[in-house]
């Protein structure tokens, strides 16, 4: 029974890459996020008491519990009916979640309007696509600002848009991959040190990193591996991870930010403007030459090869577990 169930759900991760990767995200298919995100907004404006309150710590932490609870518990649901129908039914319904939950193809859609836009010389498109996949002000970027900021999205959400997922897919199925998405959903939304989250957020921001930790770190090491197989240079991601990695306010976006910048051999980071305030980063990288606009494809091409070599480790995991139940 229990190794039919991990062989069905191993399936259905492998099916749910094998899409993403043709397919992608569908704009005219409900995505389960934007469900999860409602729910965060609905206790977002029930439980916050208002700016830079300290009273809205557990509040916020009720709402990383809550927000959790609800994402788990209604795909856990689901998949239990489907294996109560069939195992087929289950691995269909399985297969469709963990599609949803991988953002590899959508990722480097954007990324390539971008670099298409710079191709051209369009600097304002390109500042508007870039806006679609950053969080800082893009009006003050020129050129190669605009090109860092989407080669730093690309190589943070190699993590946190494939390698993190597949990593708690790995673990506990579409459901890990579910609850997972919810808390790194609330960081975006909650995790944010201003006068109105400050507190509130803190909950989310301080989860994200734990359920971030161990799978920043494994998709670093596997970008690093990967960067000859993308003709990058692996000594100079290793050296550069060594020394930059935790050169980022968060404890695990520079772990993939730092292999990038060394296997491109290009700086990134450095200051960035949110809401019209500079805010103070340190350099990440050395520029050993200019960005350039196909560095946003080069960076792809690293997360896809890594996140490869992902999907053939956990299923190699998950296989050698079911030989031995």
């Amino acid at each position: 029974m229990l190794a039919e169930l991990i062989t069905y759900q191993t399936a259905a991760v492998i099916v749910g890459f094998i899409i993403d990767f043709f397919v992608g995200d569908p704009y005219s298919i409900p995505h389960p996020v934007v469900g999860i995100g409602k729910w965060i907004s609905f206790f977002d404006r029930h439980l916050r008491r208002g700016n830079s309150n300290p009273k809205d710590v557990p509040r916020g932490a009720l709402t990383v519990i809550l927000v959790a609870l609800i994402s788990t518990a209604v795909p856990a649901a689901v998949l239990t009916a489907a294996w109560l129908i069939h195992p087929a039914v289950y691995f269909a319904i399985s297969s469709v979640m963990c599609w949803q939950l991988l953002a590899a193809r959508q990722l480097i859609r954007e990324g390539k309007k971008v670099q298409r836009a710079l191709e051209k010389g369009d600097t304002e498109g390109a500042r508007y696509a870039v806006s679609m996949i950053v969080g800082r002000d893009t009006d003050v970027l020129d050129e190669k600002g605009i090109t860092r900021a989407a080669v730093e999205t690309v190589a943070e959400n190699t993590s946190d848009g494939v390698i993190a997922p597949l990593f708690w897919m790995f673990l506990f199925g579409a459901v890990g991959g579910f609850f997972y998405k919810s808390i790194n959903t609330m960081d975006s939304m909650l995790g944010y040190k201003n006068e109105k989250y400050l507190y509130f957020g803190r909950a989310a921001a301080k989860t994200d990193d734990f359920v971030n930790y161990i799978p920043a770190r494994i998709s670093a090491l596997l970008m690093i591996v990967s960067a000859p197989l993308c003709r990058l240079d692996m000594k100079n991601a290793w050296r550069i991870f060594c020394r930059d990695r935790y050169k980022h306010a968060s404890p695990n976006s520079a772990q993939t930010e730092s292999v990038c910048a060394g296997a491109l051999g290009v700086r990134l980071a450095g200051d960035a403007v949110y809401g019209g305030v500079v805010k103070k980063k340190e350099f990440i990288g050395d520029p050993l030459r200019e960005i350039e606009p196909m560095d946003i494809t080069r960076a792809g091409h690293l997360m896809y090869l890594s996140s490869l070599l992902t999907l053939i480790i956990g299923t190699a995991a998950r296989f050698i577990i079911v030989l031995c139940l």
